[in-house]
């Protein structure tokens, strides 16, 4: 029993740690026309905020309009990853 419990608790930390390990992984954000912010991962895939600063769905394929009036297409569907960047810059303080 203790090494089960002892495994999990070692599997939720790495997890953890590659989460927070995610701002490292942003190639480039990119502000949209509506307000909202899609996030362009160093392995290719996308997340997105919205305009209220929280992690939305968008389907992948789906076009997007750049606030510089660029075409963007959506790329994966990173919602979990966007959260965690969000959650690690409410709580450095910024």
């Amino acid at each position: 029993m203790f090494k089960k419990t002892l495994f999990i608790v070692t599997g939720s930390l790495v997890a953890m740690s590659a989460f927070s390990a995610d701002m490292a992984n942003v190639k480039k954000s990119i502000p949209l026309e509506d307000g909202s912010t899609v996030y362009v991962f160093k392995d290719g895939k996308m997340g997105m905020e919205d305009k209220l600063g929280r992690s939305t769905r968008m389907k992948p394929g789906h076009v997007m309009t750049t606030k510089d009036g660029g075409k963007l297409i959506m790329v994966g569907d990173e919602v979990m990853r966007v959260e965690s960047l969000l959650k690690e810059h409410s709580s450095s303080g910024n």
